[in-house]
């Protein structure tokens, strides 16, 4: 795997080169007993998972008549698709094969475009992405729950480089994606919350 991981690098430059040691490093323990339980805890960053959780929060919010749980929710299903949109048009686009394909394989490869295919999409990271996005909603509009909003975004990525799925570069690139996304949205429901104040009674 070494030797593998040091071919990898020999052919990229430094700040690449140093992305992907970093990623086979944080990725050693892939294989312990333990991962499937922690994978499956850091799915609860799945694109399935976020974007489930902010629709109900939403439905919620408008059924019982919480205008301000229903807005959250709201800003979090805005967000998380966006940022969705934005990572799945990356992923088609440039392809670079994950940490643990290397780690098994010693292949790795980058560039334009490429395979649609899991293995060849680690670059940005979804998980990354729509957490970050998500968590930015909560705590924009519920700033009491930054705290654990963060911390579970936080929690997601760190699963994303220890179980080998992104390397470092990728995870950073998606938690971009999310605060910009975020962003973005948080530009236009301001822009209309004035405009719903004016026309209320």
């Amino acid at each position: 795997m070494r030797d593998a991981t040091e071919r990898a690098a020999a052919r990229t430059g430094s700040l690449e080169a140093a992305d992907i040691r970093a990623g086979v490093a944080l990725a050693r323990g892939k294989d312990h007993p333990v991962m499937p339980a922690v994978i499956t805890m850091g799915e609860v960053g799945s694109w399935q998972a976020l974007l489930a959780m902010s629709a109900g929060t939403l439905a919620w919010g408008l059924l019982t008549r919480d205008r301000a749980l229903a807005e959250t929710g709201g800003r979090m299903l805005a967000a998380g698709t966006l940022a969705s949109l934005v990572k799945t048009s990356l992923k088609r686009t440039l392809h670079r094969t994950r940490p643990n394909v290397l780690m098994d394989t010693g292949r790795y490869a980058r560039g334009p475009f490429g395979p649609n295919d899991g293995p060849w999409q680690s670059f940005p990271s979804g998980h990354a992405a729509l957490s970050v996005a998500v968590a930015r909603a909560v705590a924009r509009a519920r700033p009491g729950l930054s705290g654990p909003a963060y911390a579970t975004a936080a929690g997601v990525v760190a699963v994303q480089l220890v179980r080998g799925a992104h390397f470092p570069a990728d995870v950073a690139a998606g938690a971009l994606i999310g605060l910009a996304a975020e962003a973005a949205t948080d530009r236009l429901v301001s822009a209309r919350l004035p405009q719903r104040a004016e026309q209320a009674p």
